[in-house]
Parts: structure tokens; sequence; C-alpha cells
């Protein structure tokens, strides 16, 4: 975890940020309740990878956060506590159930993901010793 510099964010941090912060228009995908508007995802992305910024832009101007690749963010796997928090973090160790270097993955990808991965509110999990090129990642800037 970083204090100042670059970090992968944090569920909370990827989720605001897909919902359009605080501009949200409670969209279903970043940016739309269309996922054609915003995400390259199996139906329609022709079985490849696509350059950033073909789709529209969520409210704070972010593109491909639906879609395209899926997203690393910091958090271990970890059921989400019932009581309303700002700006959680996950656990700081693995789930018994989940191999303990898991870590949340967010947004869907174009390969194998159906529109439901896609929206923001749908976490996974994946090992990130595994390479995969249907991951990716998206960095904050960290300055405390």
């Amino acid at each position: 975890w970083s204090k100042n510099g670059y970090r992968l964010p944090t569920e909370a941090e990827w989720e605001y940020a897909a919902r359009g912060g605080n501009r949200s228009k409670a969209y279903i995908y970043a940016g739309s309740n269309s996922i054609g508007d915003v995400a390259w995802y199996y139906k329609n992305s022709e079985n490849q990878l696509h350059p950033v910024g073909q789709k529209q832009a969520n409210e704070l101007g972010l593109y491909d956060i639906s879609g395209n690749l899926s997203e690393w963010c910091w958090d271990r796997f970890g059921i989400y506590c019932s009581k309303r928090q700002t700006n959680p973090y996950g656990p700081l160790e693995g789930s018994e159930r989940i191999i303990d270097f898991s870590r949340m993955m967010r947004g869907g990808n174009w390969l194998i993901s159906d529109d439901i991965y896609c929206k923001s509110v749908i976490r996974f999990t994946s090992n990130p010793e595994k390479r995969e090129f249907t991951n990716g990642f998206r960095l904050v800037l960290s300055v405390i």
C-alpha cells in the first residue's frame, strides 16, 4: 500500500469512479444504461481488445471501465460489511474459501464477459500470479 505514489485502487475507489463519482447519474454500466455505448464485451468485441476511448466515457470522463479489460483492485476477497461505510478497503489476508493471494477484479472484459459482469456493482476474484490477456489495471495517485 502506497501513501504517496501510484497504486491500485481499492474496490470502493474503483466503484466510485465507475459510477461517476459525485456526478453520478446512477447508470448500470460506467456511463450508460446501454452496455453497447460504453463497453467492449464478448457480444460486440469481435474477439479482440480495443484501444481505449472508442466508447463513450462515464460522468468523470473515464473510458473503458465497463468491459474491454477486467481491472485489478488492491483488495483481497472478502464479504462486504452490512453497515454503510465510507471508502472501505478489503481484508489484509485472503478468505478461507479463496486462495490467500487472490485479489478482487472489476469491470468485465472483451472475451468472456456477459453483460452482467460489466455492471459497476459486480465483483469477482482472480490470482495475480496467473497472467491473463483479459486483465489489466488502472492506477490512482495517492498523496497524503
